[in-house]
């Protein structure tokens, strides 16, 4: 009976699962991901810690959450843009002006790049400054309606935001753990320990 049921019988679950995921055939186009988790997961993949929040009372409780988890409460704070550091004040962060002496950098971003999982920075987050010049440990606040396809519509955005004067140091945040061999690719640019707090506003 085995022998007959081994030619004759229908097909097993495997096989079933097998045929349905090839019905799309090898020569259609690839299925894409929606941008904000294409954009998770290459964060994600870069080594980036990714914080959602559906209010700003979730975005202060994560903020203070990442200060008591790292052990900042007694270390400095750094921020450029002077209206973030207004929309922080309730969480009471020790700041400094001078860069040197702080432990971590609070800033914005322009946009969020979804195929590579970057962050793409200007002269309104860095001033004229090198990414190396900031702390290793950087928080981004930024929302769910600057997630882009690519860097190239960010840089229209950029564009499209400032037609009276158009930001300098355009930069790209991409790496955000160490690697072992760092390939030609990523040769100069700068590691950061980085969490995004990313609040839902679509």
């Amino acid at each position: 009976m085995s022998l007959f049921r081994k030619f004759f019988s229908s097909k097993s679950q495997k096989e079933k699962e097998e045929t349905k995921s090839d019905e799309r055939g090898k020569y259609m186009p690839t299925q894409e991901l929606p941008i904000d988790e294409s954009f998770t997961i290459n964060f994600k993949k870069n080594g980036g810690k990714f914080l959602y929040c559906d209010s700003m009372d979730e975005v202060y409780d994560n903020l203070n959450n990442i200060i008591l988890e790292n052990n900042w409460e007694d270390h400095s704070a750094f921020f450029y843009d002077e209206n973030l550091n207004d929309k922080f004040k309730s969480s009471q962060l020790k700041t400094s002006k001078t860069l040197s002496e702080c432990t971590y950098f609070i800033t914005t971003c322009e946009n969020l790049i979804a195929n590579d999982g970057s962050l793409l920075v200007c002269s309104n987050q860095l001033a004229e400054k090198k990414l190396n010049e900031f702390p290793n440990n950087v928080i981004v606040f930024a929302t769910t309606s600057q997630i882009v396809s690519n860097i190239g519509e960010g840089l229209r955005e950029i564009k499209n935001k400032n037609t009276s004067k158009i930001p300098t140091n355009i930069t790209t945040i991409k790496h955000f753990k160490l690697q072992e061999e760092k390939d030609f690719l990523s040769y100069g640019s700068s590691t950061k320990n980085l969490y995004l707090l990313l609040l839902e506003d679509l």
